[in-house]
This record gives structure tokens, sequence and C-alpha cells, in this order.
């Protein structure tokens, strides 16, 4: 018979005493399984100790926590938190300089316990943690536990990091700067000022003011991966927490400093591989670079400034005053205005009375005249050809440069999501960004010759215009997927994929799409389907399996803690626990926590995560949402929250564990998965068949033959 719910069969372990086997009551109170536990042990002052984990984070006991203990937990009897924090907080103000490490040692591992850490903030711990930071001298091993501490503290929310006082921040950023300090140090220092950044102004102008950008670019070029990656995150932080203006200050001074092309060679194309987290940056780094775009691209064209004026007549005047035979300033102001209105239609403006008002739609603004006045500066031959070329043709065959431009223009910051906040969890960055400077602008003189090139192929006229920017945007989108590593690459591929190779792709498509219609192979469709949901069932399984590493985020950061969670071969049990930075894949044996699969009760997605209402609403969250994942075990208030690094581990995981839990698989990409595997098995299975046709209704049957007497008769061989 199993036990009663409220009861779990636990083993408690004391260091020289022989382990206690109990079944614990749920609704006892914990003080007094506690008593029961030290009388059996005969040990006074029950209220002195407390139970711990064993395995995994070591986690204190409490009656908030209790309900999360299963059959089989192995527990330690260790002294309380209170005496703990009590007793380490005599032991970092201790002279002799070995219990003094020892207890920073030991307080570094134990302020990851949320009741311990509230216990030692409450002595005022954290004060003496600021005294040995800010009057030590110390940069060695006392000085790593004492960072680490600190760390571990913070991360539970208790205190602001408003509270800090100058000196202490001015220390930390010492060791930033500081040339002969360990590298673990220099680590921990980044990172607390990484986590100090976002929490408010007046620290991140202090910060921002006392490490230069030119110290973490020092730090970026260094071999060390971990080091290099924490200055990484201290300059996204400043970054992202800068205002626009102080935004683009910033990055000009990075551009200066060359940081594009060192990332490029030695992060980028590194002999080691390149971690998520350092994608995330990279990702970032590529958006808030594009992002500098956003002002222009929302800024309509303003009739009446000069210096827009001028910009537009620069179009004119490299296009077609080098042509012109006299200079227009000896005609009349009549026939130079007639002129300019002519030059300016052949230039492709809709309104070329007051081509100005070409550019008053917002996107792309602004942004698309600086598009094309660098086309035609950077690239002067180009841009001539293309002009001239359009302008002289009668065939109504012309293609309209400022049109296209300033629809491609809008297309490119759509591809590349200009003027979108920057995703909490993405690393999708495209490599040839940073091979590049003037990224934008430079995709764009490739990108507009390609329009010429694709309208000529489609010998189209004014009418087909939203024809050939659709094909556009499908030859530049169907480059991007295949990630090149350069724009070269990129311009060599795009002008690949021609008009003929776009009709073809689509034929085929279609041609997959028309085939599969037909009533017969619909039904063969239906028949095939239970067996194939099967085998995708089974992926996923397996996929669970193998396990994934996930990130915790917090309300504060993305960087955090690493955990990893799969499923035990049988299919019974998810295991799950934390793990260091550069674990693949680590053994299951080394995962301590775990639940169940008959615990599991239901699936949340989405919105309905407890871990996503508890952060904030907006656009930053909703990649989170998007990702976010939890499973609600034994009774409804429990939950492993998860948030899966990308939308194919999500689909992945929520598709396995609805498989666990009995239910339908629901993820688009078990819709993509079945569509791929039907579309390969209805290929294999109708080869026989090919270029004949497939009746919509299957031929009558005839009717049977007048002489269908020929079935030998059983009953006469009896006789």
């Amino acid at each position: 018979m199993p036990p009663p719910k409220d009861v779990v069969k636990i083993a408690i372990q004391m260091v020289g005493a022989i382990p206690q086997l109990i079944e614990l009551q749920q609704t006892k109170p914990l003080s007094a399984v506690l008593k029961d536990v030290c009388d059996a042990w005969s040990l006074p002052n029950a209220e002195h100790y407390a139970l711990q984990y064993v395995d995994g984070r070591q986690t204190y006991i409490t009656e908030s926590n209790r309900r999360e203990i299963k059959n089989g937990s192995i527990l330690r009897l260790t002294t309380s938190p209170d005496q703990e924090a009590e007793r380490l907080y005599s032991g970092i103000q201790s002279k002799n300089v070995d219990v003094k490490t020892d207890s920073l040692k030991k307080l570094a591992s134990l302020s990851q316990d949320v009741t311990f850490a509230q216990e030692f903030i409450s002595r005022n711990g954290l004060k003496q943690i600021y005294s040995i930071v800010e009057e030590g001298n110390d940069t060695g091993e006392m000085l790593a536990h004492t960072l680490k501490a600190f760390t571990e503290l913070m991360e539970h929310d208790f205190v602001s990091w408003e509270n800090l006082s100058t000196v202490f921040i001015k220390k930390i950023v010492s060791y930033v700067n500081m040339n002969a300090v360990d590298a673990s140090i220099q680590q921990l220092s980044l990172s607390i000022l990484e986590n100090m950044v976002p929490t408010s102004r007046l620290l991140f102008e202090l910060v921002k003011k006392e490490v230069t950008l030119d110290r973490l670019l020092t730090h970026l070029q260094m071999t060390n991966a971990q080091l290099q990656l924490k200055a990484m995150a201290l300059l996204i932080a400043l970054l992202l927490t800068a205002t626009d203006a102080e935004r683009r200050d910033m990055m000009d001074y990075l551009r200066e400093k060359n940081i594009r092309q060192f990332i490029h060679k030695n992060i980028i194309h590194s002999s080691e591989p390149l971690g998520d987290e350092m994608a995330h940056y990279l990702y970032v780094l590529q958006s808030v670079s594009l992002n500098l775009c956003e002002h222009r691209m929302r800024t309509s064209m303003d009739p009446y400034s000069q210096e827009q004026r001028e910009l537009l007549q620069s179009l004119r005047q490299t296009a077609f005053e080098s042509e012109s035979e006299a200079p227009a300033s000896n005609f009349s102001t009549e026939r130079r205005r007639s002129l300019c209105a002519k030059e300016f239609r052949k230039l492709g403006f809709m309104n070329n009375g007051n081509p100005a008002e070409d550019l008053r739609r917002a996107p792309p603004g602004l942004l698309a005249l600086d598009s094309m006045v660098y086309f035609s500066r950077n690239t002067p031959n180009a841009y001539s050809r293309f002009v001239l070329e359009n302008s002289s043709r009668e065939d109504k065959h012309e293609c309209p440069f400022a049109r296209s431009s300033i629809q491609l223009t809008l297309i490119l910051c759509e591809i590349l999501h200009v003027g979108e906040p920057c995703s909490e969890t993405a690393q999708a960055f495209y490599p040839m960004f940073f091979g590049q400077d003037h990224f934008f602008e430079e995709l764009f003189c490739i990108c507009i010759q390609l329009v010429n090139k694709t309208w000529k192929e489609m010998r189209a006229t004014q009418e087909d215009f939203d024809k050939v920017m659709q094909v556009v945007r499908e030859q530049i989108t169907r480059t991007l997927a295949l990630k090149p590593t350069s724009l070269e690459l990129f311009k060599t591929r795009v002008n690949a994929l021609n008009y003929s190779e776009i009709l073809k792709l689509r034929q085929t498509e279609r041609l997959h799409q028309e085939e599969t219609l037909a009533v017969p192979v619909l039904e063969l469709r239906e028949r095939l389907k239970p067996e194939l949901l099967e085998l995708i069932q089974q992926q996923r399984l397996l996929h669970l399996c193998e396990g994934t590493l996930f990130r915790k985020i917090s309300s504060r950061r993305r960087q955090d803690k690493l955990w990893y969670c799969r499923l035990s071969p049988n299919h019974k049990v998810l295991h799950y626990g934390d793990v260091e930075e550069g674990v693949e894949s680590p053994p299951i044996e080394s995962l301590t926590e775990k639940i169940p699969v008959a615990d599991m009760k239901m699936l949340l997605v989405g919105k309905e995560c407890p871990h996503t209402k508890e952060k904030s609403s907006g656009k930053q969250n909703k990649d989170v949402l998007e990702l976010a994942f939890s499973i609600v075990h034994d009774v409804e208030e429990y939950c492993l929250n998860f948030v899966a690094p990308t939308r194919y581990e999500f689909c992945l995981w929520t598709d396995g564990l609805n498989v666990l839990l009995g239910k339908e698989m629901t993820s688009e990409r078990t819709q993509t998965d079945l569509d791929v595997l039907l579309s390969m098995e209805l290929k294999l299975r109708l080869l026989d068949l090919e270029n004949v046709s497939i009746p919509d209704t299957p031929p009558p049957i005839p009717k049977p033959p007048s002489n269908l007497n020929f079935c030998y008769d059983f009953s006469h061989a009896e006789q």
C-alpha cells in the first residue's frame, strides 16, 4: 500500500552517527521533527539544529520549502542557519587570518541559501563585508571569497544596490582597473559592477566615469575567456542603461577603437567555440548598433531644413550635372525649376515637383535619404549607371531609383528589426555585421543594385513595383538565413538567387502543395499520421533523455546560474540540478533533484507560468513569455519553472512533457515535423505514380461476372 500523501520516507545523516531512516509527517511542525531526530541521537538544544539537503545546493529545510522533499531524499542534521550566521559573523572578524579566510569561504558557499542569507544580513553582516573590502589591501584568496559571498548575498534582493557606499564601489572599480590582480577577483568585480549598473542612474554614472571604455577593451582583449565574457557583460549593461545620446557617443568611441574588427577576428573566428552567453552579447551589440538608425528612420523629412534639402539636391547633382552641357545657374529661375523637376522624375521620385513629400513617410523617413546619399557618394559609378540606365529608357520598364530605395530601406529595417527592443534571450547575430563598417548602408548598396537586376529579369513596369519588392524581400531573407560570414559572400549568394531561381523554388513549393491536396492523397495522409506522430513522440522523449542546459533569468539581469534537466532512460523521472558554466552534458547521477513523472499534474506555458507573472510586463519580456513553461507537480503550489534557450527547445520540451502527461503535442514544431515526414513518406509511396494524374474519386468497381461459380464447395468433399 502506498504511503499517505503527507508522509515521505527520508534518511537523515550526521557526522559520526548511524543515519536515521524516518517517515516524515509533513503535517507535523518542523521543530517537533527536529526534536525527535535530536532525541534519537541524544542531542540537547534541538532549536540549535536544522535539516539540510546533502546534495545539490544544500538548501536548509524550512516550513515554506518542506513540501519539496521527495521520497528517498537524504538530509543532514546541521547547525541551524541563525547559529551558523552568528558563528560566521564572528569568524570573519577574527584576527587569525586562517580562521577569517575559512569563515569567508564557508560564507560564500552558504550565502546561496535564502534562509541563511536572511539571518546573516539581519545581523548586519554586509557591513562587515563592506569593511573587509574598504579597509583591506589584500588581493588574494580572502578577497575572492569576500566578493563571492557579497555577490551571493546581494542575489537575494534583501538589500538595495543603492545602499552601497561610494568608497566600496570605488574599491571594486580599483580591482577592475588594476593590472596586478588575480583574474578571479577581476571577474567577480566586473560581475558586481554589471549587476549594479541597471539599478540606478547614479550608479550607472559612477561606474561609467570610473571604468573607462578603454579599460573594458583591455579586458576584452585578454586570452582569459571568462574575463573577456564578464567585460563584455559590463559593456552591454552600460550600453543598455545609457540614454540615446550617451549610447551613440559610446558606440562612436568603440568604432574609433576598432572593436568591430577585434570581435570579428578574435571572438567570432576564435579557435574556441562561441558560448551562448557571448553569442547573446554579440546579438545585443548588433541590435544596439542597428538601433542607432532608429531616430533617422522615425524622422520625416523637413522641407524647410537647409541641410536635408542639400542632401536631396546632391542626389540630383551627382547623377545629372556632370552630363549637362551648360550649368543650371545660366538658366532662368522658371527653366531651372522645370529642369530640376524633370531630373527628380528621372531619379524616380513620385512627387517630382516636391520630392521631399516622398520622404515624409516614417519609417523609413530620413534613413532612406541617408542610404541613397551614401550609395551615391561611396559607389558613384554604380549610382550613375543605375539612374542613367533607367532614366534613358522609353519602354515603360524603367526602375524608379528613389521609390525603390525608400521601399528597400523599409524592408531592411523590418528584416534587421531596427527600432525593436533587444530580446533577453536571443543569440542570433549576423557574423557579417562585425565584418563591415557602416553595415546597414553597405547592405543597402548591395540590395539596391539587386533591385535593379531583379527588375530587369522580371521585365517589370511601374504596375509591378510591389511584386518586384516582394521578390527582393524573399531574395534577401533566404540569403540571410544561410548566415553568410561576409558581405562579399552575401552579395555573391543573393545575386545567384535570381528571379528564375525564386520562381523554381516557388514552383517546387506550389507543386508540393498541390499534389498533397488530391482526395486519395489526403486519405493516405490521414492513415499515415498516427504512425508518424508516434515517431515524433519517440524523438521528443529521446531529446528529453539527452537533456538541455537552461539558464535561470532573474528580474535584474540575464546572466545567472545554469541548470540542467533530463529525463531518465525509463521515462519515469525528471532529473535536474545546477551546473557550472562550460559543462556540456552532465551525467544523470550528478543531477540531485528529481520529479517523478507520476507526480506531474499539468504543463503551463507563457503568461500562465508563475515566473512570468513575477516579471514586469512589456516589450522587453515578450521573448521570455514565448519561451517560458512550467511543470506543476504534487500540488499546484509547486512548479518547476523553465525558460528555454531557443524556440526550438521550447517546442521539443513542451511536446515531450505533453507526451509524458498523456496529452497531444501542440507546438508549431510538431506540425512542421509532421508535414516533413508526411511529405517524404508520400513521395516514396507515390514514386510509381510519377506523371500519372490521380483522380479525385476512385474508379467504379465493376459488377461481378455472371460465371462467378468457380468457388470450391467443401460440403461435397465431406461426403
